[in-house]
């Protein structure tokens, strides 16, 4: 198949070493953890048949082998060739003049160093010569490509050709199975797997650039406008990949940066735009909403581009200097007396291009020409001439806007995505690839069919203790009271937005909280910004409106409401998050109303009642404490994520945030702890980190001390860990790595009992869907499907926890690494199920274990700290080579919190 504070934290009491006192816990060798095997599938729940996106490969010659072969290619310098696509085209070039000394047999290549054959070729060693031709342009009137020089038309130029000749070297490396995929699929452990399903893989994408395919990583996407989703700003959808808008270079500028005519647009200062235009008009064009920071100049270097008066594309290096009217370059024009040696002008792009090539020019005159030249030797392009080629991908971060028009745009009912991916197997015809045909393998055209089981949904307790059953996932506060309902008796208002009531907002939030069991008395004041600091940056803006709380209040409130002028991506929220909670440790809560009606406010208050110690509902197991094996053994569990940059931006440190359940039995509350960590590094690097004097200044001794604090001076005896945002490739790092450091924090507090630990991966960016074999609606929530489309051997499931009310629902991927607490396959699956009940956000189940989401909502949260900061005022720990900015820690006020919700 395809795939709340109360004062400081006291220590731990003292307890036998586990090792001697002059050994280090690092010194110590650990048991290393391999990935555990499937111990059974689950039981519980009603059937329910389903249909998946997986479709059945059915291989005939079992007995094939592929002959692997490394392939070289080298210039007439010796030199390895480099360059995108330079080695599919020289291989293209190699099959069609040496197709006989091969034998006609036909090979699959990865683009790179690889190359497969379907039984041997001829020899174990080849050498060819291989001259590739390049169409290239010589002017009869003069030369355009000297210096600075712009890029003439085609139809006054002779065509000359321009030889490349290239080494090439194939040599035989290995042999693969292909009967080693069968084993694997009955369960056997088989080393070369992975490399004979490479090997289809290569196959699959070879055919796919032959199509002319954008490809990525182990994804392909067609050509086709059927497929595209607008999103704005001049940029698409298609599947899960962004591509850029094909068309004319300006129309692209002038949507990226939502402006009317092109004297408006930004060339080299960054500046805000407003939102971009859109293909259709389901999303409305709003001022004030910008689509990002990149200027054109930025945006533009590195895309491909084809002039209009030439059928060739270049690639955009850069802008001219000055506009295209002066813009000057030498022309060297030859003799009107046959002489070789000619005369050099000086000659602006406008100016060649109107009088000397004849094209009419409207309005590139004073916009700048785009340079597609090399670094010492630039060649310009007047802007207007050039079209951005089709399937480029779109690697900048989207903006709020794009995101949330990508969210609505992209939606597509079960029926109608099961229906388009049925006709593109039946349209692009994958198996019909030679190299596939010898080896026998064809693609079914159908859904795969299987079954899957629908979990019951847990009950909750409310105020009062009252019932809450939700139905189909979702469940309300209409009549009902919080749990555990805070009290405010000190807070303020402050507004940052002009437009916003604080006096009617105050009033309505303490009239729901009122109805939700909170008391709120009234604020103590409110606090508007002046006008004249509303210019000022984010960072001083900020500092001005603490210096007002300072002036008009005795000390420091219990809770501030801040309003901000932006719903999303607000400028003023990462600074004022850091001043809050890091350096006056008072919780906060932001909002950015268009709507106040009592549905805004509870979901308000949801989040202010678990930011101030409250607790808006629980399972109805987990208070009666019967959840099994975690009621009687004292039960940590830690949800683990790394957030990363924009992509494309190596200079954003990574954040890695670990939240920490406190108070067991409970598995509701968490606390978080955040550090910042080298750019794009997936590894966690901070989960026991000892420093200089012997203590440990990391993640995990923060949260087992949390632990023991709040649980009534228990240790934890077994620890759940959820880990988001890791592969496939990184499972036995998260075991040899991660764990690895988690056991020796616990070490180092001096415990001699290690805890059993249960490790459970959750991936959502995968492409399995799910649906009802027997409706047009999404799968009910609690779907579980734990046989056919999992690994043959490790211990996977998916489920779909969530309901699914708009577009098609992802079920969530989870693999469980390794069990040493011995849980039934039906007690984890439920246990997994009931996290997704208990995130205190919101009233709806979630896709995916709410110790994650919190995980996420941390890293994501405190990464704002940063956003604003100069690195020279923060202190800077070495990561490599790389300096890494550290975030501040949080107020002791606030550190134990759920500050993330």
């Amino acid at each position: 198949m395809a795939k709340a504070e109360a004062g400081q934290s006291p220590p731990l009491p003292p307890s036998p070493p586990l090792m001697p006192p002059n050994v280090k816990p690092e010194h110590v060798d650990l048991p290393r953890h391999s990935i555990m095997s499937r111990r059974g599938v689950g039981n519980c729940g009603r059937r329910i048949s389903l249909l998946t996106n997986h479709f059945k490969v059915s291989v005939n010659a079992t007995d094939a082998v592929f002959y692997h072969y490394t392939v070289t290619i080298s210039g007439e310098d010796k030199r390895i060739a480099e360059g995108k696509g330079i080695g599919r085209k020289v291989v293209d070039k190699l099959y069609q003049t040496y197709s006989a000394e091969l034998a006609g047999k036909r090979f699959a290549y990865d683009g790179e160093k690889s190359l497969y054959t379907v039984g041997p070729l001829p020899q174990n060693k080849f050498e060819f010569t291989v001259v590739l031709e390049e169409s290239r342009a010589k002017q009869q009137n003069g030369s355009p490509r000297g210096r600075d020089s712009p890029i003439g038309p085609g139809k006054r130029s002779k065509h000359s050709f321009q030889s490349k000749t290239f080494m090439v070297e194939i040599s035989f490396a290995t042999k693969i199975p292909l009967r080693s995929i069968a084993l694997a699929l009955k369960g056997n452990e088989v080393d070369n797997t992975q490399d004979a399903l490479r090997v289809l893989d290569i196959v699959l994408r070879q055919q796919a650039a032959n199509w002319g395919c954008l490809l990525v990583r182990q994804s392909f996407f067609h050509d086709d406008s059927r497929n595209l989703v607008d999103v704005g700003g001049g940029v698409s959808d298609v599947s899960t990949t962004m591509i850029l808008k094909p068309g004319p270079v300006i129309d692209f500028l002038i949507a990226n940066q939502n402006v009317r005519e092109p004297r408006f647009i930004d060339w080299t200062k960054v500046r805000k735009s407003s939102t971009a235009f859109l293909i259709s008009n389901i999303v409305s064009t709003t001022k004030n909403q910008f689509y990002g920071d990149v200027q054109a100049k930025k945006m533009l270097r590195n895309l491909r581009v084809k002039p209009r008066h030439r059928n060739m594309e270049f690639k955009i290096v850069g802008l001219s200097e000055k506009p295209c009217n002066q813009q000057f370059f030498p022309m060297k024009v030859k003799s009107t007396e046959g002489t070789n040696e000619g005369e050099t002008l000086e000659i602006t792009v406008y100016d060649y291009f109107t009088q000397h090539c004849r094209i009419e020019l409207t309005y590139s005159a004073y916009l700048p020409c785009l340079d597609v030249g090399k670094p010492k030797r630039p060649n310009y392009l007047p802007l207007e001439l050039c079209s951005l080629v089709s399937l480029q991908r779109y690697t900048k971060a989207l903006s709020s806007m794009q995101r949330a028009s990508l969210v609505e745009k992209s939606r597509q009912k079960p029926q109608d995505r099961m229906r388009t991916l049925t006709d593109a197997l039946r349209s692009y015809s994958y198996d019909e690839d030679p190299v596939l045909a010898a080896c026998g393998i064809s693609i079914g055209k159908q859904l795969t069919q299987v079954d899957g089981r629908i979990l019951e949904i847990p009950k909750l307790k409310v105020g009062k203790s009252e019932d809450c059953i939700p139905r189909n996932g979702r469940w309300n506060f209409n009549n009902k009271r919080f749990l555990e309902a805070t009290r405010i008796d000190r807070w303020i208002v402050v507004n940052f937005s002009a437009r916003c009531d604080t006096s009617h907002i105050s009033r309505e939030l303490i009239n729901c909280g009122r109805n939700k069991g909170i008391h709120i008395e009234r604020p103590f004041t409110l606090i508007e910004e002046d006008q004249q600091t509303r210019r000022g940056n984010p960072v001083v803006r900020v500092e001005r409106m603490f210096e007002l709380i300072t002036e008009k209040l005795p000390g420091p409130p219990q809770f501030i409401l801040c309003v901000l002028p932006e719903r999303k991506n607000s400028d003023i929220y990462g600074p004022w998050k850091k001043k809050s909670l890091s350096d006056f440790g008072i919780a906060t809560q932001c909002i950015s109303p268009t709507k106040i009606n009592d549905q805004y406010l509870t979901n308000v208050l949801l989040k202010i009642n678990s930011k101030l110690g409250g607790i808006n509902s629980l399972l109805a197991l987990e208070q009666s404490s019967l959840i099994p094996l975690i009621k009687d053994t004292p039960t940590m569990i830690l949800g683990m994520d790394v957030s990363h940059g924009s992509p494309g931006r190596s200079d954003i440190p990574s954040v890695a945030a670990v939240v920490g359940s406190q108070s067991w039995p409970l598995i509701s509350r968490y606390r978080a702890a955040v550090r910042t960590q080298s750019s794009k590094v997936e590894m966690i690097d901070a989960l026991y980190k000892p420093i200089a004097n012997g203590n440990d200044d990391g993640i995990i001794r923060e949260l087992l001390l949390d632990f023991y604090r709040t649980s009534k001076q228990r240790k934890p005896k077994q620890i759940i860990i959820f880990r988001d945002g890791v592969s496939e490739s990184q499972f036995n790092q998260v075991l040899n790595i991660e764990l690895e450091q988690i056991i020796k924090a616990y070490q180092h507090l001096g415990e001699a009992d290690i805890p059993k630990f249960t490790v459970i991966v959750a991936q959502k960016n995968h492409h399995t869907k799910l649906f009802q074999a027997s409706g047009p609606e999404n799968v009910p929530p609690g779907t579980v499907v734990d046989t056919r489309i999992v690994h043959p051997r490790n211990y996977d499931f998916y489920m779909c926890a969530h309901a699914g009310m708009i577009g098609t629902s992802r079920p969530a991927h989870y693999h469980v690494l390794l069990d040493e607490i011995g849980f039934s396959p039906d007690d984890l699956q439920n246990l997994i199920h009931s996290l997704s009940y208990v995130y205190q956000r919101s009233t709806t189940a979630i896709s995916i274990v709410a110790p994650i989401c919190y995980a996420h909502l941390a890293a994501s949260q405190m990464g704002q700290f940063i956003k604003f900061e100069d690195s020279s005022d923060t202190s800077i720990t070495s990561a490599g080579s790389v300096p890494v900015p550290e975030l501040p820690r949080l107020h002791k006020n606030v550190e134990s919190s759920m500050f993330f919700c």
